[in-house]
């Protein structure tokens, strides 16, 4: 499996596109907003030849939904979240405007992922592990064979995801850490909603929140 990333929006969020050999492809938390960086991410798709399977979105604040519809517009394929974020999702069009994005757009999910029920695409599957904390219904997704997380707004490098908004808590999010993140191998590469990649034994060693 491949990760390939790119950085949108004013908030410098890190959207994802995994993929493997078959050609088949994952969009994780599209960001992108403006049509450049929409046109931008539909040209590495084209220009590598995947075919977009699916749409996942680790949580739904607004800088990981804003290519939501585009994705799902475009590509005509299902789109999952955990149901404990329904409610994050909804929330976004009510305070876009006031964050200086009028042009926002919404859709419905799909379908819903579960701790329980892995996500397949080519020859690929990837561990869904439920991580709330900063948002109620955070999921992170784990690739075995690669030793990969696509983390969204868990853990960072040197630091971890912000609990004041709303359905946000401190000690929630320290336990996810704990229990769905440094139970994993030391080698496994983190790739977060923002900022650089890290991994596993990095933060294990050195972040300031996990002491």
């Amino acid at each position: 499996m491949t990760v390939s990333g790119f950085t949108f929006n004013a908030f410098s969020e890190n959207t994802y596109l995994l993929h493997d050999t078959t050609g088949q492809c994952v969009v994780i938390d599209p960001g992108c907003y403006e049509r450049a960086e929409q046109e931008a991410l539909r040209s590495f798709i084209a220009d590598s030849g995947l075919e977009v399977v699916l749409l996942l979105n680790t949580h739904c604040h607004i800088d990981h939904v804003f290519g939501n519809k585009f994705i799902v517009d475009t590509y005509k394929v299902p789109f999952l979240i955990h149901e404990g974020d329904l409610s994050t999702l909804r929330a976004v069009p009510t305070y876009a405007p006031n964050y200086g994005f009028p042009r926002f757009e919404t859709v419905e999910p799909t379908g819903f992922l579960t701790a329980d029920q892995p996500v397949r695409f080519g020859e690929t599957k990837l561990e869904v592990r439920f991580a709330p904390g900063h948002a109620p219904g955070h999921v992170v997704f784990y690739h075995e064979p690669t030793q990969t997380v696509i983390g969204g707004d868990v853990l960072f490098k040197g630091s971890i995801g912000r609990t004041d908004l709303p359905g946000g808590d401190y000690a929630t999010l320290i336990e996810s850490i704990r229990t769905q993140l440094l139970t994993l191998p030391d080698a496994v590469t983190v790739y977060p909603g923002h900022g650089p990649a890290t991994t596993i034994g990095a933060e294990r060693r050195a972040n300031p929140f996990l002491q």
